[in-house]
């Protein structure tokens, strides 16, 4: 589906046409993840601007640029050849050209190829500019209602694939209280769906799959019932999914485990020593656990 491209590029000059684009730059674009209405007008502009595209795909790229009203110079970009595009990429850069970066979804550099693109122009001495747009981790999370851990989350990414790089990747998610987020293919869901359910149990995941797009889907359960999730309609392991492992609800009070022992050793040990030699020394006389020691000795200890 073609875009109004005329009244759309002109919106673009009109919002972006004021801001700054220096020559001889690298801009790292971020496109849509499905839906094309979802490209940022300042995106529009500066691809408008540039004198080449580098990018992932140059088929899905130049139907793309397309969609828009657009028609750029594409260069090649991907994962088998990010090296020596680069090079391809830096002499148009010193030449005074702009040339925008994009993968075929999202921004790119997080998973997908860019971050070796941007590592050679930085290294060449030459500017990198970022455009902030769609991406399918943060669309998850903001519909996945998780606030527990005060909004600390990590990103993981795609899992290893097998072997026992993929159980230590496991166990670390499942040992880790914070959320996390994880991104999978559909040829791979429904083992992802096992290996979480096996590992995670009860503990509450996140589904988002084909975010934006016509058949998006988010649904909420225990992991322990994705492969039921899954398996109950054949459409659910079609399109590209995003995961949120939401955070661990938190144990007992682990400040209910430090008794007045613990805590008067701890106050003589901090009025000597350095905060973190005292706790470590509080946690061996007294037993307590280390951690709710310092959490403790931090409430006590004046900082600065």
């Amino acid at each position: 589906m073609s875009l109004p491209s005329i009244d759309l590029l002109s919106a673009a000059r009109q919002a972006a046409g004021a801001q700054h684009c220096p020559q001889g730059a690298l801009y790292i674009l971020a496109t849509p993840i499905g839906n094309r209405a979802d490209i940022t007008l300042r995106a529009l502009h500066v691809l408008d601007l540039v004198d080449a595209v580098a990018c992932e795909d140059t088929r899905h790229t130049a139907a793309l640029l397309q969609a828009y009203g657009l028609h750029k110079p594409l260069i090649a970009a991907h994962e088998h050849n990010e090296r020596e595009a680069a090079q391809a990429v830096i002499e148009r850069l010193r030449q005074g050209q702009r040339v925008a970066y994009v993968s075929d979804a999202g921004t790119p550099g997080v998973s997908d190829p860019g971050a070796r693109l941007v590592a050679e122009v930085r290294a060449a001495g030459l500017r990198c500019v970022p455009l902030p747009g769609a991406s399918s981790v943060t669309t998850l999370l903001s519909v996945s209602g998780e606030v527990a851990g005060e909004g600390r989350w990590r990103f993981v990414g795609f899992l290893p694939p097998k072997g026992a790089e993929r159980e230590r990747a496991l166990q670390a998610l499942a040992t880790s209280p914070e959320a996390s987020v994880l991104l999978e293919a559909p040829h791979r869901i429904e083992a992802l769906a096992q290996s979480l359910a096996q590992h995670l149990g009860e503990r509450a995941v996140t589904v988002g799959r084909e975010l934006t797009k016509q058949f998006e889907e988010v649904h909420t359960a225990p992991a322990a019932q994705l492969p039921a999730w899954l398996a109950a309609n054949p459409q659910r392991t079609r399109g590209e999914f995003a995961l949120l492992v939401h955070a661990s609800a938190p144990g007992p009070a682990e400040d209910d485990a430090i008794d007045a022992e613990a805590l008067r050793v701890l106050d003589a040990l901090l009025g000597e020593l350095p905060l973190k030699t005292a706790v470590k020394l509080a946690a061996q006389i007294s037993g307590a656990p280390r951690n709710a020691l310092y959490e403790a000795a931090l409430a006590r200890k004046p900082q600065g």
